[in-house]
């Protein structure tokens, strides 16, 4: 699994690295795919990340400073501020997304129909009990 997943990660990286999106390093990607639309706040996002807030908040500052995300007040507790993609990060995740796809349609014809929809069904399957941040 870890060989796939790093196979994956890369082909998207040097996809946005391709896409102009040459400012990103590998470590902001990885912080960036625990975002989610609704905002997160940066001490869940280290958590999620697994990483310490001051890494997080580094890598959250540097993507803020190249356009990828805003900080915003959060609606539940006016003392938090919550990380959001902006318009720049949203066509970053649109772009890894498209790439991602590509990747899965090779990994299909691969495998075929039926064992490719099984793995990923699989991989789904596991995130019950593997991810507590699903």
């Amino acid at each position: 699994m870890f060989i796939a997943h790093r196979a994956a990660e890369s082909r998207v990286f040097d996809a946005l690295r391709a896409a102009g999106f040459d400012d990103l390093t590998l470590a902001q990607c990885r912080i960036g795919q625990r975002l989610n639309p609704a905002g997160i706040r940066l001490t869940d996002l280290a958590e999620q990340a697994r990483v310490t807030k001051q890494t997080a908040g580094a890598l959250v500052d540097e993507l803020e400073r190249a356009g990828y995300v805003v900080r915003r007040p959060d609606p539940a507790d006016a003392r938090a501020r919550l990380v959001m993609l902006s318009r720049r990060g949203e066509r970053l995740c649109a772009a890894a997304a498209a790439e991602l796809a590509k990747v899965e349609g090779e990994w299909r014809a691969h495998l075929g129909d039926a064992a490719f929809t099984q793995m990923r069904g699989g991989l789904l399957a596991l995130r019950e009990i593997t991810d507590p941040y699903r």
